[in-house]
């Protein structure tokens, strides 16, 4: 569900963007995520306290609230395209959508590292592949209703989904108590923590790059048809989950450090072909790499730093959310401006991703060099 809904609105940049939908300026729709950004940051830095006051039942609870309230408002927002309000509601529904966000990945990944703690990369690998499974279907699903003229129906339909699980855990009797709380450890962040912040708010940037720009710059600069462009976003967080699932799978015979730098690498690579590809079939092949190369870096960043710094597991999972989506708000909204002001086109700005990848490839070494966890 989270997947679906985190996705749902850059899958429908071309309903915002098209001057039948929403008619958004590039600038206007690198805005509407600013809110997500900024709850986002909120959910996941007060989270801990959150949990210690209400549990971690009740932080799940806020988190699937505020879910359901982003899609309901998304859902409602076609009824007033063309006028005025449409662009308030929008970016109401991307700030409750960043607040969900926020508040349940951080929930589920402390959560099902405490369910397998002799292998946490795996565990937190496979939490998010079911997390990419849904932002897989998403870009598929909104081509899917935006033929049959009913856009809408995705982020209705999830909210249901929404609706039904919180139902379902506020009627569970799960130990998701005050005593399942996080332990929030006082005192400032060990140095090399900063490590792993700066790895995972680049991570941010480039995978942004591809999640939220994809379909725009497929559709509008390469003339790639609305309903392919949506594929190649589709096969962007397809390759996302299998890969997640795939090294979740081959965790016991590939290190995990090795897997951490090659990935940025890879994405350096992946990011010359996005930037030059032409056609349907070249943007589906390009981004489907990119989905690759990105998969597993988020989930271990966090597994890896968990297991370096075992008193602050609990926590450590908001704080490097409230990082990666510093880095979401850097390429979701500074797009737009950075196209406007210097001419940039799309091309351009993937091209420069690649090296934004490669000083995430430094990050990276740098986290595993001299930690343990990485061994």
């Amino acid at each position: 569900m989270q997947g679906l809904a985190l996705v749902t609105f850059p899958a429908a940049s071309a309903i915002f963007a098209s001057p039948t939908g929403f008619h958004l300026s590039g600038a206007q729709y690198g805005a509407m995520f600013v809110p997500q950004v900024a709850l986002a940051i909120f959910a996941s830095a007060v989270g801990p306290w959150l949990a210690r006051r209400s549990g971690m039942r009740g932080l799940l609870l806020l988190g699937l609230g505020a879910d359901l309230l982003a899609m309901s408002l998304l859902a409602a927002s076609a009824l007033l395209i063309g006028g005025s309000a449409a662009f308030p509601m929008l970016c109401c529904a991307t700030g409750a959508l960043g607040f969900g966000f926020g508040a349940t990945v951080t929930t589920l990944n402390t959560l099902v590292e405490r369910l397998a703690p002799d292998r946490p990369d795996a565990a937190v690998l496979t939490l998010n592949a079911l997390l990419g499974a849904g932002t897989a279907l998403a870009p598929a699903l909104v081509a899917l209703f935006a033929g049959l003229g009913v856009w809408w129906a995705l982020p209705l339909l999830t909210a249901i989904f929404a609706a039904v699980l919180l139902w379902s855990v506020a009627a569970s009797k799960s130990a998701l108590g005050p005593a399942a709380a996080p332990v929030v450890v006082r005192g400032g962040l060990p140095r090399r923590f900063w490590l792993y912040g700066a790895a995972v708010l680049l991570y941010g940037v480039v995978e942004t790059l591809c999640g939220n720009w994809a379909t725009l710059y497929l559709a509008t600069q390469r003339s790639v048809p609305a309903a392919d462009a949506s594929y190649a976003l589709t096969a962007f967080w397809l390759m996302v989950t299998l890969g997640r699932v795939g090294l979740a799978a081959s965790g016991r015979w590939l290190a995990a450090k090795w897997i951490y730098v090659a990935l940025p690498l890879a994405l350096a690579t992946a990011f010359q072909f996005v930037a030059h590809a032409d056609g349907p079939l070249g943007g589906t092949l390009a981004f489907g790499a990119a989905g690759l190369a990105c998969s597993g870096f988020l989930p271990l960043s966090i597994s890896l730093g968990g297991t370096e710094f075992p008193a602050r597991a609990a926590t450590l999972s908001g704080e490097l959310i409230a990082f990666y989506q510093v880095g979401y708000g850097i390429a979701a909204f500074g797009v737009g401006p950075l196209r406007g002001l210097s001419g940039v086109d799309y091309s351009t700005a993937f091209s420069l991703g690649s090296l934004v990848s490669v000083l995430l490839g430094g990050f990276a070494l740098g986290v595993v060099r001299h930690s343990k966890a990485a061994t």
